[in-house]
């Protein structure tokens, strides 16, 4: 962890694991799927220990807080370390989760029928 240089914050996302490619995490920026302490941001803003970042991901969203910062990608327990989201966070994206879940519980399954499930049918229609 380099607290020394200044970096990108498409770099750190993608430093970070948020991100697979730089270039990903420039476009989630560009389309307004990162703010910076509550505010849209440039690719090239310089990450600042402290300041806390908004990140859309699909349908969960995370706030995270700058802890260290570091321009180099290595492993997931590593990446960890950069950051820390809050616990109110956590709680939504918990919550948000187990209403996913539950909805698609009770949703019916509309999948087309097997190969099986087709000749059953065949057979049902043709007797």
């Amino acid at each position: 962890m380099d607290n020394s240089d200044t970096v990108r914050i498409d770099k750190w996302l993608w430093a970070a694991r948020f991100y697979k490619t730089r270039g990903l995490a420039k476009a989630a920026i560009e389309g307004g799927k990162v703010q910076i302490d509550g505010q849209k941001s440039k690719p090239s803003r310089p990450v600042e220990v402290g300041i806390h970042m908004s990140i859309r991901q699909g349908l969960d969203t995370r706030i995270v807080e700058v802890i260290a910062i570091s321009k180099h990608r290595r492993g997931a327990p590593e990446a960890q370390k950069l950051y820390r989201e809050t616990e109110d966070s956590i709680a939504q994206r918990e919550k948000l989760a187990a209403e996913r879940k539950a909805f698609n519980i009770s949703t019916p399954s509309s999948e087309r029928p097997n190969k099986k499930q087709r000749r059953q049918i065949h057979r049902f229609l043709s007797n």
